[in-house]
This record gives structure tokens, sequence and C-alpha cells, in this order.
């Protein structure tokens, strides 16, 4: 590949990491607004089934772009994103944590008491979403490559959706049950909130697949790829 070429994929990859890791951050900081993603009031297990979180809004996006990644630069490429987001989640922590430690003005806008009622929890939910978020985005990585694979590059659709829909899955039931075991959620709503939460994903993993396709196809013709060809950035 032409140097220019070089340069211009290391500058998309940069710019997919950055969408990724400020999904990711973003999603643990809103993640204790929650609205009915569905307007109607039904009810399954006696829990609410269309009520979730505001920070899964921008969580399915981290899929897509690690789908995309690991589609066009590969593997290791996409697990390095997953590291990057990690750090830069725990780098937040840290930082919410001095500012929740600094006492404020007596005129401030936001009190000691407003804050720490915002951001009391993220700690709790930062580290839930680390572990629940680093087995999840593993899992898609892998399954995502076993079906590229097997259908040596072709059938999109197949890997982005089943990669998506088990990980999401996982990521769901791992988070829902750490925030619930550590009393940041009620249990009475763990039913409703996993069966909602994975609804959600899997809707949106079939509504991104266009998308997908659309990067993909993007990529391809701007680098001139063929089917299951990979962009090396070393």
């Amino acid at each position: 590949m032409p140097l220019k070429d070089k340069l211009l994929a290391q500058r998309i990859y940069f710019l997919l990491g950055a969408l990724f890791i400020t999904s990711l951050v973003v999603s643990n900081l809103i993640f204790q607004k929650f609205f009915y993603w569905y307007p109607v009031d039904l009810k399954i297990f006696d829990s609410k089934l269309f009520e979730i979180s505001v920070g899964i809004l921008p969580y399915p996006i981290t899929f897509l772009i690690t789908d995309l990644v690991s589609e066009i630069y590969g593997k290791k490429r996409a697990n390095d994103m997953v590291i990057a987001g990690i750090f830069a989640s725990l780098f937040s922590v840290g930082i919410i944590l001095v500012a929740d430690y600094v006492p404020a003005l007596q005129n401030s806008p936001v009190n000691n008491a407003t804050f720490n009622t915002v951001f009391s929890k993220t700690i709790v939910a930062v580290g839930s979403s680390m572990l629940a978020y680093l087995f999840a985005q593993f899992i898609d990585i892998k399954i995502y490559h076993f079906w590229k694979n097997l259908t040596k590059g072709k059938h999109l659709w197949l890997r982005n959706n089943f990669s998506t829909w088990l990980s999401q899955f996982i990521d769901t039931l791992a988070i829902i049950t750490l925030l619930c075991y550590f009393e940041v959620l009620p249990w009475s709503s763990f039913k409703g909130l996993l069966i909602s939460g994975f609804l959600f994903k899997v809707l949106v993993a079939a509504l991104d697949t266009p998308f997908l396709y659309f990067g993909v196809y993007l990529f391809r013709k701007r680098f001139k790829l063929k089917v299951n060809e990979e962009i090396n950035l070393v």
C-alpha cells in the first residue's frame, strides 16, 4: 500500500478509536437516567419491558466500530481499541474521584451534594461496565473472526449480527447483575432491564448492518481491498 494511503488509513483508525472511546466513557457517565424506548406500558415478569438506561444509547456504537475495525484492520487492531477504551474509562474514574473530593464553593452552580448524587455511583458503574464490556467485546471480536474465517470473508451480515447478539446478551446480563448486586439498581427491575436492554441491542444490531456494509464498501473502494483483505498499519 502506498505511504499516502497508509497514513490516511491510520488517521481513520484513530478517528474511529476516538468515537469508540467517547461512546464508551459517556455511556458510563449518563447511565443513571432511564427512559422508555418504546411508548407502550407493557410488563413481563412484573417488570416494565421497555425501560432502559440512557447509557445504552451510545454503547451499541462501540460494537459497530469494533466490527468495522475487525473487518478492515484485523483482530489485533480491534483488540487494541478495546484495551484503549478500558484505559480511558478508568482514567475518567480517577478524574471524577478528584473532582468529587475537591470541595465546592458556596456560590458554585453545582454544590457538593448534587455532584455526589450524579457521580457517586459512577465508580461502581464503570467497574461493572468494564468487567462486562471487557468480556463481551473480546467475545464479539472472537466470534466475528470465527464467522469471517468460516465464510471466507463473505456474508458480512451473518458475522455482524451473530457476534453482536451473543456478546450483547452477555454484556447486558453481566452489567445488570453487577449493578443489582452492588445495589445501584433494585433486583425487582432485573428481568425487565435484561430483556429490554437485550431487545434494544438486537434491534440496533440489525439496524446498523447497512451502515457496516456502507463503511466496508467505502474502505474497499478507497483502498482497493479485496474481499477478506485487511489493512496492515505496520
